[in-house]
């Protein structure tokens, strides 16, 4: 099925092919939920989703190790940084991933600043271990989450002035970041990380210490659940003031967001359901309620291809 996705979007040359595919696989490896959703979008511009996502995750697997930041993550991410800077100057790239982001951020014009603020935030992984506030959060969320949905806008095209849509598209990124870190808020701490705002927890009587007592006992209790409610509450507000992206994006790729928009809030929905209990196991949506979102967005999908102009595969010389 890659291949055609290749076809389409007339992506040529076997080390260039090769490249997309192997960010194809780790998009659907790690991204399950939104690789579903990518399924929905034309096959021509899929691959620039896989390549956009493949290269955030293997950068994120760069820094991240078990119990924290990698040995000799730093400089494995400036060699990243570095091979990037170089791709985006002359239009090709050394490691397979880097030649696949690369190619995409050519064919759609991608401002190279976005690519800066992502690994800024990569960086900051390094030292950062926790957030005084939502403020200083978000400082973080705007390189790892807001400028994947800035990245992804041009992929995905607008009906309207791309810079009608790039405020929705950016409060996306940030409220698909937000509900993983809310899902793994355990996983984050094994690694010493804490991605929920510090003084939101400190109104219910919560610190680092009082996570990790409910990470070893794989429990919650009534304060952690009360501010963690509050958090979800926050995000679901992400989520509010995203929704009007939707319809601005094109016809043909309104399905695929909307269906990532349903599923991500589904996953608050199982925290929800779940008491907040994210310590006992990781909350996902079952997969036959995926398939109920998933199968009417297929027929939505159908529908606009048949009745929207489709969108047309850039080239690298575009």
């Amino acid at each position: 099925m890659s291949r055609a996705e290749l076809d389409a979007a007339r992506i040529d040359g076997p080390e260039l092919r090769a490249s997309y595919q192997r960010c194809r696989a780790l998009h659907e490896r790690h991204g399950r939920t939104y690789f579903l959703a990518t399924r929905l979008l034309p096959p021509a511009r899929r691959p620039a989703i896989h390549a956009l996502y493949g290269f955030a995750r293997w950068a994120d697997d760069i820094v991240d190790g078990e119990s924290g930041a990698r040995p000799g993550a730093e400089r494995a991410l400036a060699e990243v940084e570095d091979q990037l800077e170089r791709g985006l100057r002359d239009g090709s790239g050394e490691h397979p991933v880097v030649a696949a982001v690369v190619d995409t951020a050519r064919r759609y014009a991608l401002d190279p600043e976005l690519f800066r603020a992502f690994m800024a935030s990569m960086r900051m992984d390094l030292t950062v271990t926790g957030y005084a506030d939502f403020a200083a959060l978000r400082r973080y969320m705007y390189g790892s989450a807001a400028v994947i949905g800035l990245m992804v806008l041009p992929v995905l095209g607008t009906a309207v002035p791309r810079e009608r849509a790039a405020p929705h598209a950016a409060a996306l990124g940030e409220a698909f970041q937000l509900t993983n870190f809310l899902r793994d808020v355990a996983e984050d701490l094994d690694r010493g990380r804490v991605y929920l705002p510090a003084d939101m927890l400190a109104a219910h009587g919560v610190d680092r210490d009082r996570l990790l007592w409910c990470r070893a006992r794989r429990q919650g209790d009534p304060a952690v659940r009360a501010a963690l409610a509050e958090v979800v509450a926050l995000n679901r507000s992400g989520y509010r003031e995203a929704a009007p992206g939707v319809p601005m994006l094109a016809p043909a790729s309104r399905p695929c967001v909307a269906t990532a928009f349903t599923l991500y809030q589904g996953i608050l929905d199982e925290i929800e359901s779940a008491d907040y209990d994210v310590w006992s196991a990781r909350r996902a949506v079952p997969v036959g309620r995926r398939l109920r979102v998933a199968l009417p967005a297929v027929a939505r999908t159908v529908a606009a291809r048949l009745t929207a102009p489709p969108l047309p595969a850039p080239t690298a010389t575009d």
